[in-house]
């Protein structure tokens, strides 16, 4: 009987700590409070911004999650949907304009562009 509660136990630790690490939440919506940063990579374990053309949904995710921004899979949705950018809309300015659709803040706004490069 206390393998057996031990057990439970080690298994509810490495449970938490599994949602811990993925940076699970419950919360929801946009705020400009910071998520816990992540690495975000560019292909070369170094830290930087990705291509808000060519990166792939979860690379965008993590440069998000690693620039602060509160619920990263979103806004990597977001970034997504308005593709292509152009190429000498180096401030991406059209992808500002379509975020600030969703009224997100002017700091996750901000946030979100500072993760990401227009090849």
């Amino acid at each position: 009987m206390r393998s057996a509660k031990l057990t439970l136990a080690l298994v509810s630790i490495a449970a938490s700590a599994s949602l811990v690490a993925c940076g699970g939440s419950s919360s929801g919506g946009a705020s400009d409070t910071a998520a816990s940063p992540a690495a975000a990579t560019n292909g070369s374990g170094k830290t930087g911004k990705v291509s808000a053309n060519n990166a792939a949904e979860n690379e965008i995710t993590a440069a998000l999650q690693a620039a602060g921004v509160s619920n990263p899979d979103r806004w990597a949705k977001e970034v997504m949907e308005y593709r292509p950018y152009a190429a000498d809309d180096t401030k991406l300015s059209s992808l500002r304009k379509n975020l600030a659709k969703h009224k997100p803040g002017q700091k996750t706004i901000d946030k979100i562009i500072s993760a990401l490069t227009v090849p």
